[in-house]
């Protein structure tokens, strides 16, 4: 399987890049296009998942699913979250660019005015975290000496402390309206999140000079 992935990634065909699907798409697309790769493929109605665009492979994927992508050699290059990055921190990738879009935080938020996260740290010396970010949660707490119960959730985290099944939440934040609107407020900011251009290590080695220049391509596209 690894010789398989190493030679799809050092292949002479050319660059394949995991593009993420869902809110970031737009933005991605957008860039994209003014770094000269047609995106009319992957923003048709199409349902495929796979497109060419003028000598590079575009494959559609989850935000979260593009360093797994990346690693293996399915892909030799990804635009994905600087959040799911650090999630992932154990995917050998290389983070080779910040586009500076999508721009998001993560956050600890608990119920507005409610004073049960600070109490419950302080008499029982942890407190129960509902996020989709268990290892970022659980490191951020580890290196400042406090000690968290995570309740791992897959769908809206918000709800888990309005119903007792967490004391306060840990999650991805653009404007906060959502956080807002389900009476919660912002008590400490985690990290700060933009997309980043990715490379599997392979493939930077054996096509640095066409990874270099599409990055540097995009680099002006931002610029």
């Amino acid at each position: 399987m690894a010789d398989e992935a190493t030679s799809r990634a050092g292949g002479d065909d050319g660059l394949t890049l995991a593009v993420p699907r869902g809110s970031l798409f737009g933005e991605v697309a957008d860039l994209l296009d003014a770094a000269g790769v047609d995106t009319a493929g992957p923003r048709s109605d199409s349902r495929s998942l796979l497109f060419e665009a003028g000598g590079m492979t575009l494959i559609t994927v989850r935000p979260s699913d593009v360093p797994t992508y990346v690693q293996s050699g399915a892909a030799d290059l990804g635009i994905t979250g600087k959040d799911v990055l650090s999630e992932q921190a154990d995917r050998e990738v290389v983070e080779l660019l910040d586009l500076g879009i999508g721009p998001c935080r993560m956050v600890l938020a608990a119920r507005e005015g409610d004073p049960g996260p600070d109490e419950h740290e302080r008499k029982l010396g942890m407190m129960r975290i509902a996020t989709k970010y268990p290892n970022i949660t659980n490191s951020w707490f580890a290196k400042r000496g406090r000690q968290v119960e995570i309740v791992e959730i897959k769908g809206s985290v918000e709800l888990a402390p309005l119903v007792g099944l967490a004391d306060a939440i840990v999650d991805l934040v653009a404007t906060g309206r959502t956080l807002a609107e389900n009476g919660l407020e912002v008590r400490e900011e985690i990290l700060e999140s933009t997309a980043r251009l990715i490379a599997n290590d392979v493939s930077y080695r054996l096509k640095a000079r066409e990874i270099d220049s599409f990055a540097a391509r995009l680099s002006e596209a931002i610029a």
